[in-house]
């Protein structure tokens, strides 16, 4: 290199500059100059000690075979409590390896509402396998007292942090697991602050605020994960993702594949995210901008769900729904389901109506009431072909009720008379307990019970 000849040049001239002064010197001082002794020679002491530079790399330690990982630590003379820290973090980093890529938790089905059971008890019997063979391989290496000095000196976790396990999470590297592991902590740190804080004012959590810190971490894991591993991530503790597992769950009967919740994630998260940053806003456009995004979504659930399941999602939503899904579930026809569910919204709005009417007593709605559970009864039984309950005994309107006369006429039916007195058919067939209604003709009597409402006129 240049300067390396320019630094010898230098050096040279300097050296010759330096001769030539010191011989004018000696020249100069040597006529008046006393002589001088000649200086004692100190024979010279030689050494042993021999320096060698020594390139120390941990792979020469390594190995696959841990009694001669175990021999060769001991031949750098590294000691015996640290040797045991050294193998207890290997061979537990290697089943932690083993558990995340060869079990299936419950963690990994997100789209279920309710762990399976199944899925559950073969992950804890593989757990449990698997770490009494971990444990039966630390014993044979280091005695059978290795977990007492394991507990006194290995650090453990002040908090559980996220499981990171199966086919996508399961098999990113360690750096990428504990940057996860970071920001997590860092995401629940922020969040429990800022709780703290809201709580320690007096005041009540921004949902947009809220929305803000969830965002902030998403950001900062979107950093260390592809796409795919992020959505992954996602599906398993987003509160997006939760609150999508409460919703169906509730549902009870929906059922959604793995295939559909995350179709149902990916059509819902993005919308469900600007509709928290709008929460809590009440001015007149924050309101338009709720509304509009929430056809939006339902719009995007109606495309991500397609026709038919769409509209059991819908339905599933109504209690009365369910009760008819239940219902035909146990007569062993699924497919009645929608059959029951009009059956039942038809009871509901005879009940109600019967609630409402003033011109009744409470004993005459509460036998009238029993009267329409035993048509609904008959109703589902007949519409799940089943056979008819028992019939009961007679429900008759108490002999003090006051009670008039009328004649069937030409066009007349049960539905037109209950119309014409105000009185729910229930009510009018107790009052005629021997009466066949679906054989009445023109010139036929029937009792109608009396109550101070006058009948309204039939043209």
């Amino acid at each position: 290199m240049r300067w390396r000849v320019l630094f010898f040049v230098s050096l040279g001239v300097n050296l010759a500059l330096a001769v030539g002064w010191l011989a004018v010197a000696r020249r100069a001082g040597s006529s008046n100059a006393p002589p001088i002794a000649e200086p004692a020679i100190t024979p010279l002491v030689k050494t042993n000690v021999v320096l060698r530079r020594q390139f120390f790399s941990w792979q020469q330690l390594e190995s696959a075979d841990y009694p001669t990982y175990i021999a060769s630590l001991r031949d750098i003379g590294c000691p015996e409590q640290t040797i045991r820290d050294i193998i207890i973090a290997d061979v537990n980093a290697l089943y932690a390896k083993r558990r995340a890529n060869e079990i299936i938790t419950p963690q990994q089905q997100w789209w279920r509402s309710e762990p399976d059971p199944v899925v559950t008890r073969i992950a804890n019997e593989k757990f449990r396998v698997l770490d009494k063979e971990r444990r039966t391989l630390l014993a044979k290496l280091l005695g059978t007292d290795w977990e007492g000095g394991d507990l006194a000196t290995l650090p453990r976790p002040s908090r559980p942090g996220v499981v990171l396990d199966g086919p996508v999470l399961g098999v990113l590297p360690v750096e990428t697991k504990q940057a996860i592991e970071s920001l997590s902590i860092r995401a629940e740190d922020r969040m429990q602050a800022y709780l703290d804080s809201v709580r320690a004012a007096g005041k009540n959590p921004d949902p947009a605020e809220l929305a803000r810190l969830r965002e902030q971490t998403r950001n900062e894991l979107a950093g260390v994960l592809s796409p795919q591993q992020l959505e992954e991530y996602l599906l398993r503790y987003s509160q997006d993702a939760n609150n999508l597992r409460s919703e169906l769950g509730q549902l009870k009967f929906f059922n959604a594949t793995p295939d559909e919740f995350r179709s149902i994630f990916r059509a819902t998260d993005s919308i469900d995210q600007q509709l928290q940053a709008l929460a809590g806003s009440i001015d007149p456009n924050s309101i338009a901008q709720r509304a509009a995004l929430e056809q939006q979504r339902e719009n995007s659930l109606k495309l991500a769900l397609g026709p038919e399941r769409y509209e059991q999602y819908r339905l599933l939503h109504d209690p009365a729904y369910q009760q008819a899904f239940v219902d035909a579930q146990a007569a062993g026809d699924p497919t009645s389901a929608a059959t029951l569910y009009q059956i039942n919204l038809a009871t509901l709005a005879e009940q109600n109506q019967l609630r409402t009417n003033s011109a009744m007593t409470d004993e005459q709605k509460a036998i009238a009431l029993k009267q329409i559970e035993l048509d609904h009864l008959k109703a589902l039984a007949e519409a799940t072909g089943q056979e008819l309950p028992p019939e009961p005994p007679p429900v008759v309107v108490p002999s003090t009720q006051p009670t008039t006369t009328h004649v069937i006429r030409n066009g007349e039916s049960v539905a037109t008379i209950s119309f014409k007195y105000g009185l729910p058919v229930s009510v009018i067939r107790a009052a005629n307990p021997n009466l066949d209604f679906n054989q009445l003709k023109p010139g036929d009597s029937i009792r109608i019970p009396q109550f101070n409402q006058p009948p309204i006129p039939v043209p």
